[in-house]
């Protein structure tokens, strides 16, 4: 604490008095500001959001709840309660466990081709090579056509009188012809190969971002140390776009639990229930079957599902982060 001296005239004589001065900041930092408490305008500012989610979403999630517990149509006035029977009766329900299979089949197959065919397009259009723009654009087009366009157009392709039949039989190859899209063997196998095709571009746009963050000189040092295409992406590429997979697992999990507009168009869930997935079944339960009590139970069931799956491949992409850092680091 430093302190002042004043001079007081006293008795003909000057008299110095010595009083304290007030406190300085230490080091010359300025003193940190209280920050003032949130007011009304903060609570403005939050308050359509909170509505939102507690509104639309968890309160939803709540009352589905409440309806999971009941043997109702969705219109009468008349509801019985049941407990959990809808639950026992779902998880005892061979159609239920159908339609989640081909839902396990289909995100592990869609998974990997948009992956594996995604990260190769952006590994290659990352080289300078004529046109890639176009090919850029040629990609990613799929992605933005709607399930309601494309549907119709390849239910004509794979017709048994469709499009790819007809040039099957033109070069020579009809006895590879097949109903397609009428046969348990084939049509869910036409449904991911399409689905692939759709979102191939999604996957691309992402790698190709995240390979554009990677230094160019990284990649001219392990040219120089004697590695060849092939080696640099397995060991220097791919380690550096993983985020990229994990992002990719999540939202292809996510996006396959909830999978209805375009199977749903293209073959509703049939022949026999082989092209029925969570989506296009609990569908059916609701608005065909007027099960709603039982939907709801299906939809609590997938809303656990969902959650559970990305809370699993957040922990696996975290514990790759430190394990990378700690390798770094060493």
């Amino acid at each position: 604490m430093s302190v002042t001296a004043t001079t007081e005239p006293s008795g003909g004589s000057a008299r110095r008095a010595v009083r304290p001065a007030p406190d300085q900041p230490k080091g010359g930092a300025a003193r940190k500001k209280r920050r003032p408490p949130m007011g009304a305008p903060g609570i403005g500012w939050i308050a359509p959001g909170f509505i939102l989610s507690v509104g639309l979403i968890y309160f939803c999630i709540v009352y589905s709840g409440y309806i999971a517990t009941l043997d109702w149509d969705g219109m009468s006035p008349v509801r019985k309660s049941v407990g959990l029977d809808n639950f026992t009766n779902a998880l005892t329900n061979k159609l239920f466990w159908g339609a989640l299979r081909h839902t396990v089949i289909f995100y592990v197959c869609t998974f990997l081709g948009q992956t594996v065919i995604g990260f190769i397009f952006a590994a290659l259009l990352q080289s300078k090579i004529k046109l890639a723009v176009v090919y850029k654009v040629l990609v990613f087009i799929p992605v933005v056509i709607a399930p309601a366009i494309m549907a119709p157009v390849h239910r004509i392709i794979f017709a048994t009188d469709g499009t790819l039949n007809s040039f099957l039989r033109a070069i020579g190859l009809g006895h590879f012809a097949q109903p397609w899209l009428s046969q348990t063997s084939t049509a869910l196998w036409v449904v991911i190969l399409v689905q692939i095709w759709t979102s191939v571009g999604f996957g691309f746009i992402l790698f190709f971002a995240a390979m554009g963050q990677i230094e160019p000189e990284v990649l001219e040092a392990a040219r120089i140390d004697g590695a060849g295409n092939i080696r640099v992406l397995w060991s220097v590429v791919l380690p550096d776009v993983r985020g990229t997979v994990v992002v990719l697992a999540i939202l292809n999990a996510i996006g396959s639990l909830k999978l209805f507009d375009f199977p749903y168009l293209l073959t509703a869930a049939g022949p026999a229930y082989s092209t029925d997935f969570l989506g296009t079944y609990i569908y059916r339960e609701t608005a065909v079957m007027g099960h709603v009590g039982y939907a709801a139970a299906l939809s609590l069931l997938l809303l656990v599902l969902a959650v559970g799956m990305s809370i699993i491949m957040s922990a696996r992409g975290r514990e790759r982060d430190k394990r990378k850092a700690v390798e770094a680091d060493a």
